[in-house]
């Protein structure tokens, strides 16, 4: 049996909070280099730069949950 870090939506598509210690710690890595970038790159200054670092963060932390959650699919709850 496999432990998924995030488990899958009951409605709709994608991944719900995370179930365990080290999903929830990619979830505040990901809030913390989210903040880190507000203070350091300062959108109003450089808001091409900050939209990039963003989505870079952004696509690493998609990729983890798609490698460590469950199968993304379209769900419409308990049936």
């Amino acid at each position: 049996m496999t432990a998924y870090w995030f488990p899958a939506k009951k409605y709709g598509w994608g991944w719900g909070l995370p179930n365990g210690w080290q999903g929830w710690l990619v979830l505040v890595a990901y809030i913390g280099l989210l903040a880190f970038g507000v203070v350091v790159l300062r959108p109003q200054e450089h808001a091409a730069l900050f939209f990039a670092y963003t989505f870079a963060v952004s696509a690493v932390l998609i990729l983890v949950c798609w490698l460590k959650g469950e199968k993304p699919r379209w769900r419409w709850g308990e049936k």
